[in-house]
């Protein structure tokens, strides 16, 4: 952050998350909005549960959902990830670009499930029932591969306002 001060909200690029408050987000949230292109070219999302593993973002529908076609023509997609009902005091974000990794493998299945179960808000009343619930032929796995973040920590807006605003 340079010392110049700052004098109005037209440049928030300076509010991002730090690396450490970034990981927090994505380990503490399990809700995102997945974000995709139909085949006429308009963007269509979803809330969906995920998990934050391996550097990805990972979740899960059927193949016959609407996003998976598209993802299947087109593997390019983004997520938003809010701090909405995470506890935290300020408004924070994670907008991921990248494209979608597909999968239907057994090795892939035998730890999504399981580590899926455990974070996500489950309807079923034990992780175990709902992997039965969701291990079928026609579910696929998501592998998002971010490409690019933009992050907003609204507690630096905040603090670069009031500093501002004391001088």
């Amino acid at each position: 952050m340079s010392e110049e001060k700052v004098k109005d909200y037209d440049d928030v690029t300076m509010y991002g998350l730090t690396s450490a408050k970034q990981d927090q987000l994505l380990t503490t949230q399990n809700e995102l909005t997945f974000i995709w292109t139909n085949k006429e070219g308009h963007g269509m999302g979803v809330t969906m549960s995920y998990i934050w593993r391996k550097g990805r973002i990972w979740c899960t529908a059927t193949e016959q959902r609407a996003r998976m076609k598209a993802l299947a023509r087109d593997p390019r997609c983004s997520v938003v990830i809010s701090s909405m009902g995470t506890g935290t005091d300020v408004s924070q974000s994670i907008t991921f670009k990248g494209h979608a990794v597909l999968h239907k493998d057994q090795e892939t299945k035998d730890w999504f499930y399981p580590d899926f179960a455990r974070r996500a808000n489950s309807p079923a009343p034990t992780p175990e029932a709902f992997v039965a619930f969701l291990d079928t032929p026609a579910r696929i796995i998501i592998e998002v591969v971010p490409e690019k973040a933009i992050t907003f920590d609204g507690s630096v807006m905040r603090d670069t306002t009031s500093e501002a605003l004391s001088s």
